[in-house]
């Protein structure tokens, strides 16, 4: 098993452009320990609230704040489990401190969690909060959207293009919050594999940067620097919600691994012999071995079984032939209640997941994140436009580097094309941060998106 030492990770979080306060939180719990690493793992939070006055922003918080700590409370249980107990229960919280007052009436916030332990990565889900593995050449969307747009889309109606048409982006159809009970998505465990990069985000981002964008940075720089270039990225199309991104890196120590000796995992709070339910097969499997010798055995010695009953004729045969039926019948039945248990969840109704068996429906979405010239050029032409906006100084700066951009992408050399772009989108972030508190910066206007 491994420690959880080599996985690296960076969160970023900003206001954006059209919002006076963050109603988005985030939140890292990191193991202590080798042991705790295998006991609970790594958690990574996102969470995006909404509600009038601060209601919003401490809707988030809560969220930030009380998941990882519940859920380190509850490490006993498994990772499933103690991940849904802590959305469940900090649900509750966020409820009654929304019925407390009247200014906080109907708080509620997004929460995405992600958990990485030796088996793999788990996701615990409620709104539109995502997140995404990027392997290689592609990124996967693990968490499904609560939201209106989604729910057209999975009726089987509508293409994304017309639900997209058809309803506002950000209505959601589940958060945390609003009432006393919330029904979690948990997805996984997913394989992780050593490179393997897991982003978590609030819809600030994914509402501005496209989903082979995010995969383009997130697999071509390293974490603290693919932070800082998404959220640049959404800065420069104008950011009109508050935008948090985690990105996380997994080296070898954090590579999934699943043991046939691994334990079931329970699902609910009621007792699960999890040790005696994943023995049940191998009982059944003892019995059928029996059943199957003592068939043999009294096939074998079909005259010493007549003496025994000192039986005549076809009696005799009767006896012993009947007896060996009687075996055999068992061993088929035993064989088959083996089987069935092998193939189905330890208690068979749903209370544990076996190892190598898998929770919800994702990857929901999957797209091909290969750098190409589309791509790069995408994002060079929104840095051009904003960068109409900065001082002389730092829009040559901007206009000198894109053009080391465009020389890249003709050459192929699309890791340098997307390190370039980053620098420069470095430039519109710094000047954005320093006119905070104002629409100006050195005297020039910077532009609305």
């Amino acid at each position: 098993m491994g420690k959880g030492t080599s996985l690296i990770y960076s969160d970023r979080t900003d206001v954006g452009r059209r919002r006076a306060n963050n109603q988005d939180s985030k939140s890292v719990l990191p193991p202590s320990s080798a042991q705790q690493y295998r006991a609970r793992g790594w958690m990574f939070l996102v969470a995006d609230g909404m509600g009038a006055h601060a209601a919003g922003e401490m809707a988030s918080g809560i969220a930030a704040e009380r998941v990882p700590l519940v859920y380190e409370k509850e490490a006993q249980r498994s990772p499933p489990l103690g991940l849904r107990l802590s959305i469940e229960r900090t649900n509750a919280e966020i409820n009654a401190k929304g019925e407390s007052a009247a200014e906080f009436h109907g708080m509620g916030t997004t929460c995405t969690a992600l958990v990485i332990v030796p088996r793999g990565a788990l996701v615990g889900h409620i709104g539109d909060s995502r997140a995404y593995r990027v392997r290689g050449r592609t990124i996967e969307q693990l968490s499904r959207d609560h939201s209106l747009v989604w729910e057209l889309e999975a009726s089987g109606g509508m293409s994304r293009e017309q639900a997209a048409g058809a309803a506002p982006k950000n209505i959601i159809t589940r958060s945390m919050g609003p009432h006393p009970h919330v029904d979690v998505d948990l997805e996984g465990p997913h394989s992780v594999e050593e490179g393997d990069t897991f982003v978590l985000c609030s819809d600030g981002l994914s509402g501005q940067v496209t989903d082979e964008e995010i995969g383009l940075f997130a697999a071509e720089l390293e974490p603290s620097e693919a932070t800082a270039s998404l959220v640049g990225l959404a800065l420069v199309r104008g950011a009109p919600d508050n935008v948090t991104v985690i990105v996380t890196r997994v080296g070898a120590e954090e590579v999934s691994k699943v043991a046939a000796g691994d334990e079931p995992w329970a699902l609910t709070e009621e007792p699960v012999a999890a040790t005696g339910q994943a023995a049940v097969p191998w009982k059944w499997l003892a019995v059928a071995a029996c059943s199957l010798f003592m068939a043999l055995v009294l096939l074998s010695n079909v005259e010493d079984i007549n003496e025994v009953f000192q039986a005549h004729g076809e009696v005799k045969d009767f006896v012993a032939l009947f007896l060996a039926g009687a075996a055999g019948l068992t061993f088929l039945g035993s064989l088959l209640a083996a089987f069935l248990g092998f193939i189905s969840p330890a208690g068979g109704d749903g209370r544990a997941l076996l190892p190598g068996q898998r929770l919800g429906k994702g990857p929901y979405r999957t797209y091909d994140c290969t750098p190409s010239q589309e791509i790069v050029e995408r994002i060079v032409a929104s840095v051009e436009t904003a960068a109409a906006g900065l001082s002389d100084a730092d829009r040559e700066r901007t206009t000198a580097i894109l053009g080391r951009v465009r020389r890249h992408v003709a050459e192929g050399a699309f890791h340098e094309a997307v390190v370039a772009v980053a620098e420069a989108i470095g430039i519109y972030t710094r000047a954005v941060e320093q006119s905070r508190g104002g629409d100006t910066i050195r005297g020039l206007k910077l532009p609305d998106a």
